[in-house]
């Protein structure tokens, strides 16, 4: 694996980057640039900035007529803000009359660390992949967030971006190509399949290599789009390799755990194990401390892997 670049500061340099090319989408931020990883583009184009202050509401309903002018707005702010307090707006603004606007956001799961359970959105996921006519992508590493964002401007309607706040390992290829609502499979195997999202394809691939030392070849699935899912490389997944896990940093419930498996459950249902926060709030800590504690490590992907593989065999 790659150098350690956490997604906030990709999604600045991606930002700027297409602010020196691109007149097509403007900055809606809530005074949170420096956290979100926008300050670099605020600080370059201050002209494409619309500041609200902490007013999330109001931001989300003003990005929702201001898409009307043609000009995308890129909304960002931390997630508990934008998919918690301003959801209602975002709801009713953005998604029934499927405006054109880019819900970015930052500080989501444990991965926050040290801000703690009131920053660390774990819910996010489920009631953003409710909302009817919302694409919701969640990049997993520096070099897919440079591709990804590019990506959700050019596609239409409301995109939801998941960002990652800590220092994550790159682990996909700088000339890799981003295309929304197709997984991308990074390791084979037809013993059991892991898919994982955001932080948590690394571990995926770091708990693959641990149990190809114990004689079992994982499948590891990257899912960076879990609205729309890819129906196609999930279904040949549970096909050919019988059992599934997967690994989000983000509650068990309602998140992309829950996506896979409603899907399968429809079309061929398999055992399935779920990695991930389970019915609690985080605490503060350091990310790692905090993976340990709530069960996001490779060896708990490992550990799950090998008992739904127990699961297939009974």
């Amino acid at each position: 694996m790659g150098d350690q670049i956490s997604l906030r500061d990709a999604f600045g340099r991606a930002l700027t980057s297409l602010g020196s090319i691109r007149d097509d989408f403007v900055l809606f931020d809530a005074d949170v640039a420096g956290g979100t990883g926008a300050k670099p583009f605020v600080q370059a184009f201050p002209e494409k900035v619309v500041q609200f202050g902490i007013a999330e509401q109001n931001m989300m309903a003003a990005a929702g007529g201001f898409a009307d002018t043609g000009i995308i707005p890129v909304v960002t702010t931390f997630a508990a803000f934008g998919t918690m307090r301003a959801h209602e707006q975002f709801r009713t603004a953005i998604a029934y009359p499927g405006r054109n606007v880019k819900l970015c956001c930052s500080h989501i799961g444990v991965d926050v660390g040290p801000d703690g359970p009131t920053a660390q959105m774990l819910e996010d996921l489920a009631t953003i992949r409710a909302v009817p006519g919302v694409t919701v992508v969640v990049p997993a590493d520096a070099n897919q967030m440079l591709q990804a964002l590019p990506a959700i401007l050019d596609h239409p309607g409301p995109v939801y971006m998941r960002i990652g706040r800590s220092p994550a390992p790159v682990i996909t290829p700088a000339d890799s190509s981003f295309n929304i609502g197709k997984a991308s499979r990074l390791r084979g195997g037809n013993d059991v399949t892991l898919i994982a999202t955001g932080v948590m394809v690394a571990r995926a691939l770091a708990a693959a290599e641990n149990l190809a030392s114990d004689g079992i070849e994982a499948r590891v699935i990257n899912l960076s789009t879990i609205k729309p899912l890819d129906k196609e490389e999930l279904l040949q997944a549970a096909i050919e390799t019988g059992a599934l896990v997967t690994a989000e940093d983000h509650s068990v419930l309602g998140g992309m755990g829950s996506a896979v498996a409603e899907f399968l459950a429809e079309t061929h249902p398999v055992p399935i194990s779920f990695v991930g926060v389970r019915d609690r709030f985080g605490k503060s800590g350091e990310p790692e401390e905090l993976a340990r504690l709530f069960g996001l490590t490779a060896e708990d992907i490992q550990k799950a892997a090998k008992s739904v593989i127990v699961r297939k065999k009974a």
